[in-house]
């Protein structure tokens, strides 16, 4: 049985990217989930390498800590000054002197390639026992690229780079990928070999196919399906039309799988996202990280996920999360914004100009508009009324609110935290709660309304509200009105001191049952 071959993968990550402009190394450029150099360790990751080795150059201890997040197992090697690839591959095995079998060469700037490719030529080089096999693509345009120079049986002469490439070797289509497999011990030695005698004074590591195939040994061209898989980066501009590419690759791959993409043009969908089937993704939504979209789930339109756990049948439409989940059958938006740890249980809603940070809220239960729920519990079927804010901030600590089960919370209620609202309990609408309300109680917590009366005819006579007032009062024949004999109606009462008979005429008026006039219509 023969021994499986062991196989060293060198990314060559040095150059500094110039035309990038940008502070940031060109490999860790991102692409729709991955760095650059990201995509091109996932192609590499199938081949099982023994040892992968990272060549970094500019940027080298950015480029490390990203390695150090993305692929520990990787070994980053110092280029110091860049001398050329082969100089970086020389310096590369210098790391790993025992390694044999074979060495698996990728430019660190081709994110679109695929690991069935990469797979393939590997395989091919390992079959015909090849002492080097370099990836070729056939291209509309070859400008700036090294060509595949054939003999006449079709046999691989020599890659030429563009600079000292002649008229007739730039007019070839067939170019190197920058993608290759060596056998190791030979490789080795056609490094020691290497001249700097080109246009750019720099080690190439193309020149080691001439240098084998001038001592007799065999050497091969693996010619990739798809020559869109073997383009690379140098500027922001082809950086966008990869990531257009790709994108499209990604929206096929999904819609082929039984997910609906309703405008593939503007949905966006990183490679670590994870769609069941029948989900529904509506235009203008970006899917980023490891966002998982459940089966059956709405998506969009004009919805941004980042890391967000979306469960099946849910909703979530024109609104933004980070870090959230939300159960089966929940619904989001429109216009909501869920920050970290915001956790949504099934059929939970909500609604629209709603923040919610670091949250559990839960069965069934609504946070229907305009309320900010921070740090809080919410228990299930529970409604919180319109325009509440959870005070979870004391200027130096975060506070917690729990708000229990088939509780009803009115409109413009303040919870200042650490506080808690029982099962089953009432908040009138308007209140700013600071202590705890027992389990279904009514909390109150505001001053009795005063009116006084003709008060805008004795102070504001002259203006369109006083005229008005004084119409009013002599329709209705209410001379006191009309006049204004600034008496007041009703006294203040004082929370906690008022008459039981008071105190729930107060809240009826404010929060009341379904037909009470401040019933908090947030459902």
């Amino acid at each position: 049985m023969p021994q499986p071959h062991l196989r060293t993968v060198v990314v060559l990550a040095a150059g500094e990217g110039k035309r990038m402009k940008s502070t940031l190394p060109k490999v860790l450029h991102p692409l729709l989930g991955r760095t650059l150099l990201g995509h091109v360790l996932s192609a590499a990751a199938p081949l099982a390498a023994d040892r992968t080795v990272v060549v970094v150059g500019h940027g080298a201890d950015q480029v490390r800590g990203h390695l150090s997040e993305v692929a520990p197992h990787a070994t980053p090697v110092l280029q110091a000054e860049q001398l050329g690839t082969g100089h970086a591959v020389r310096i590369a095995l210098d790391a790993v002197p025992d390694g044999d079998g074979t060495v698996v060469v990728i430019n660190g700037d081709v994110p679109l390639l695929r690991p069935e490719t990469v797979g393939a030529l590997v395989t091919a080089h390992e079959e015909a026992a090849a002492a080097a096999t370099v990836l070729a693509a056939e291209v509309p345009d070859p400008t700036g690229l090294g060509r595949i120079v054939r003999d006449a049986d079709g046999r691989l002469e020599q890659i030429v780079e563009e600079r000292d490439a002649d008229a007739t070797q730039r007019a070839i289509r067939e170019i190197n990928a920058g993608i290759y497999a060596f056998d190791a011990a030979r490789l080795r030695d056609a490094l020691g070999k290497l001249s700097t005698d080109n246009d750019q004074g720099e080690e190439y590591l193309t020149d080691v196919f001439g240098l084998l195939r001038s001592a007799g040994e065999p050497v091969a061209v693996h010619v990739a399906a798809d020559h869109v898989e073997t383009l690379g980066c140098n500027d922001r501009v082809e950086l966008a039309t990869l990531r257009r590419l790709l994108r499209d690759r990604i929206n096929e791959a999904w819609m082929r799988t039984g997910v609906s993409l309703l405008d593939p043009a503007t949905t966006w969908i990183d490679v670590t996202v994870a769609l069941d089937r029948d989900a529904v993704v509506d235009q203008n939504t970006q899917l980023r990280g490891a966002t998982v979209v459940g089966a059956g789930a709405l998506i969009g339109p004009d919805v941004t996920l980042v890391d967000t756990v979306v469960g099946p049948a849910a909703s979530v439409v024109r609104s933004h999360a980070v870090g959230a989940e939300v159960g089966a059958g929940a619904t989001v938006g429109p216009y909501a914004y869920l920050r970290p740890a915001a956790r949504l249980a099934d059929r939970a809603k909500v609604g629209t100009f709603v923040e919610v940070k670091n949250t559990q809220i839960g069965a069934g239960s609504k946070v229907p508009h305009l309320t900010y729920v921070g740090d809080a519990t919410i228990g299930e079927h529970t409604n919180i009324g319109a325009a509440s804010v959870f005070v979870n901030y004391d200027g130096v600590n975060k506070h917690h609110t729990v708000i229990g089960s088939h509780a009803r919370t009115g409109a413009d209620n303040m919870f200042v935290a650490p506080v808690e609202v029982g099962d089953g309990a009432y908040t009138a609408a308007g209140s700013v709660i600071v202590d705890d309300v027992p389990p279904g109680a009514m909390g109150v917590a505001r001053a009795r309304q005063r009116n006084i009366e003709g008060w805008v005819v004795k102070r504001r006579a002259g203006t369109a509200a006083a005229e008005a007032a004084q119409r009013a009062g002599e329709r209705s024949g209410d001379a006191k009105g009309a006049q204004g004999s600034g008496d007041a109606k009703g006294a203040s009462v004082t929370p906690g001191t008022a008459s039981d008979s008071e105190a729930m005429h107060g809240v009826t008026e404010t929060v009341g049952g379904a037909s009470g006039p401040g019933d908090t219509a947030t459902e």
